[in-house]
């Protein structure tokens, strides 16, 4: 059914794929590539890169990467072909990056207990949700 699946997860917080990636598993079937994406947050203002060794970034990524191939190799079936991504900056900017990149047919995210301050500025799943392209699962 389908045959591009974007999974999110934050490799810090069991609770962003504890649920999500056996879901975006169930779902792939015969054809289906499993992309599963992190997202290293970005310094923001350029005057705080200067405080950082040079290639900090670079290194953070590869470190990352890492840690998700890992991931990937302890929790996800065998038999399912996963493209392993990290992402840089804001994270619902990265996810919808990423789908339109990949040409997902289907963005899979884990939902968390919304706090106040989410109520008034959104949570990254409310926002990849208005903001996407495509089908989105948002997993409770």
């Amino acid at each position: 059914m389908y045959t591009n699946i974007l999974l999110a997860v934050d490799l810090n917080d069991e609770a962003s794929w504890q649920k999500a990636l056996p879901t975006a598993t169930d779902l792939c079937g015969d054809a289906t590539s499993l992309h599963v994406v992190t997202v290293v947050p970005s310094f923001g203002m350029s005057i705080v890169s200067g405080y950082f060794p040079e290639n900090y970034e670079q290194e953070v990524s590869a470190k990352v990467l890492e840690q998700l191939k890992d991931f990937v190799s302890t929790n996800v079936p065998d038999g399912i072909p996963v493209q392993h991504i990290v992402g840089s900056g804001n994270v619902y900017e990265c996810i919808l990056k990423t789908a339109d990149e990949i040409s997902a047919d289907l963005i899979v995210l884990a939902a968390h207990r919304p706090e106040l301050s989410d109520y008034l500025l959104g949570p990254n799943a409310a926002r990849v949700v208005r903001h996407a392209k495509t089908s989105v699962m948002v997993v409770r």
